[in-house]
This record gives structure tokens, C-alpha cells and sequence, in this order.
């Protein structure tokens, strides 16, 4: 490990055992918002153990190199790790939960146990159960609890925090579920009910979070218009994450001549300056977290937007411009 990546590993074991972070930042998702020291939306870095994720290959499916990976991301910014072992892209098939478990929770203990933030990204209550207790603070559930609604319990009884996705069908089908009246008001409504039912469940809104939910069951025009309207997204004012990165909607910025001659799409691998112009609305519209491939160019992006609102310098000092850590 290099001497960067140590020095962030020892920042994140003091925040772990800490009310709040320097600039007095909530370790929860309640209260991503304040008056005093410009914030920015946290970083959520994407560590993909799957053999069939449409960003990155499964460059990572194996364990080692996917720690290696999650530690090279805290070592350039990232905030938080997203361990996921399930690929989400449209048709995508699911592996058993069994397997799942195999490929995720050991990469969970290994980050968890170098002093990472880590998020566990599954539908599975048994798979987010097993990372939890292997270290994960959070639990990215893109279903928002409602594939497996025993997910509820158990983000009650883990008080982790829980971010809940808005979603209308597994990755198999999910496109074909893409008629809404009004895109932000019927994506708005459905996530209310998937929060209300984990509020029955016991989970506190101090650690609820919201997903729109970009790129699921939502056709390209529709995210477009989603991301056009966030200023109207609101679910009960809880924390926003957004998930937009190199997602195929932004297929369509930045296309060559030749790619627009012929109607190709940027590879998604190439669609981290899109991805880093949304984080830039993110922050903009005061949103909890950005959940991101690409580091820095994230990090770059968010620090203009801090530095135009009045940071005296971005993250001078080492110091946190950040909106906070869970937990």
C-alpha cells in the first residue's frame, strides 16, 4: 500500500469512532446539508466482483484483485466502497445467493478490515446480513427492499444505513416496464411507498437514503428528462444519491463524427467526463452521494463546484469538503 493510500486508511479509522468529521459533518445519511464549510456529495466508488458488469468486464471478479482495486480507489478519494456481486445491466442474469455471498463478503471483510467505508450492494437480505457482519456500514439495495422484503428486517436490526433505489423489476425484464405518467412525480411516489414500508420495517430516516434510480426500467429519454428535472425530485427531503455513472443514456455525449455516422454509442468505459458533468449537477442540487467508476475525475469535478461556492481552497489541507460519512 502506498504512503497516500495509509494515510487515508488512518483518516477513515478515526472517522469511524467519531460523532462527525472536521467540518461537523453527520456520519448518517440525516443531515447531508448544513449552514457553515462547503460541502460536496460523497464519493461512492464501484468495486464490481462480477464476471459480466457492463462497465468494466470483470476486470475485478477476483477477490484479491478486487481489494486491490477498492484500495487504489480510497487511496485517490473515494469515500465509500460499493461491493457488489450481481451485475444490474438490462438482462442480466442472477447468480444464486449463495454465490453471491462467495464473491462479495470476503472482499467486505478484507476492505472493512483496512479501515474502508464499505457499502454492500444487493437485493439479498441474506447476502447483505453476511456483509454486514463482515464489516459493511451500508446496505445499496437497488430493489429498495422490495425483491426480498425480508431485506427490511434486517436493516432495522443492523442499523446500517440503507439506501433505497427506486426499481420496477429485475434486470432480466426491467425494460419492459417503462411506462409512467409523469417521470419524476411516479418515480417520487413509488420510492415513497418502498420507504414507507422500511419505516414500518424500523428503519430510521437518520439512515435512509433515496436512489432515482437511473438507467432501471427508465428508456434513455426518460433519464434524460429525470436528470433534467432533479430539482423537483424530493422523497420526503431524505439524502439523494445518484447513480448515473457511465449508465447508456450518456452513450450519446461526446460521440466522434464517426460514432454519431454510425448511430454507435461511447463505450462505457469512455463515458467518465458525462458521468463527471452529472456529479457536477449532483452537487449542485445538494445531493448526498455521487456513486461513480472514475475517481478523479468525480473528485475534480465536485471540488470546482466547492471552490465556486466559497471553499477557501479544494479539500485544503487534507480537510474534507465532503457532505459527511455514514456512520
Amino acid at each position: 500500500m502506498t504512503h497516500s493510500s495509509e494515510e487515508r486508511m488512518s483518516e477513515m479509522r478515526t472517522d469511524r469512532s467519531s460523532p462527525g468529521d472536521s467540518n461537523g459533518n453527520a456520519l448518517d445519511g440525516s443531515s447531508p446539508r448544513a449552514d457553515g464549510p462547503v460541502r460536496r456529495p460523497l464519493v461512492m466508488a464501484v468495486v464490481n466482483v462480477t464476471p459480466d458488469s457492463f462497465s468494466d468486464g470483470g476486470r475485478w471478479f477476483d477477490a484479491a484483485a478486487a481489494v486491490e482495486h477498492g484500495l487504489q480507489l480510497v487511496a485517490q478519494g473515494a469515500d465509500i466502497l460499493d461491493v457488489g456481486g450481481e451485475s444490474t445491466r438490462p438482462g442480466a442474469q442472477r447468480p444464486s445467493a449463495d454465490e453471491e455471498a462467495r464473491r462479495v463478503v470476503p472482499v467486505v471483510r478484507e476492505l472493512a478490515a483496512a479501515g474502508a467505508r464499505v457499502s454492500v450492494d444487493t437485493m439479498r437480505a441474506s447476502v447483505a446480513e453476511a456483509a454486514v457482519a463482515a464489516g459493511a456500514d451500508i446496505i445499496n439495495d437497488v430493489s429498495g427492499a422490495l425483491a426480498d422484503p425480508a431485506m427490511r428486517d434486517v436493516a432495522a436490526a443492523s442499523d446500517a444505513t440503507f439506501v433505497a433505489m427506486h426499481w420496477r423489476g429485475h434486470s432480466v425484464d426491467m425494460q419492459q416496464h417503462t411506462a409512467y405518467d409523469d417521470i419524476v412525480t411516479d418515480v417520487c411516489r413509488e420510492l415513497a411507498e418502498s420507504v414507507a414500508a422500511l419505516r414500518e420495517a424500523g428503519v430510521r430516516d437518520g439512515r435512509l437514503v433515496v436512489d432515482p434510480g437511473f438507467g432501471f426500467a427508465k428508456t434513455a429519454e426518460q433519464n434524460w428528462e429525470l436528470l433534467a428535472r432533479m430539482g423537483e425530485f424530493d422523497v420526503d427531503g431524505l439524502p439523494v444519491l445518484w447513480g448515473t455513472s457511465r449508465k447508456s443514456f450518456l452513450g450519446v455525449a461526446g460521440r466522434t463524427p464517426q460514432l454519431i455516422a454510425d448511430g454507435a454509442s461511447v463505450p462505457p468505459a469512455a463515458r467518465d467526463a458525462a458521468t463527471a458533468a452529472t456529479s457536477v449537477l449532483a452537487a449542485q442540487h445538494d445531493a448526498w452521494g455521487v456513486r461513480v467508476h472514475d475517481v478523479p475525475s468525480t473528485l475534480a469535478a465536485l471540488d470546482v463546484v466547492a471552490a465556486a461556492r466559497g471553499a477557501v481552497a479544494p479539500r485544503s489541507s487534507g480537510e474534507r469538503v465532503g457532505g459527511g460519512m455514514p456512520r
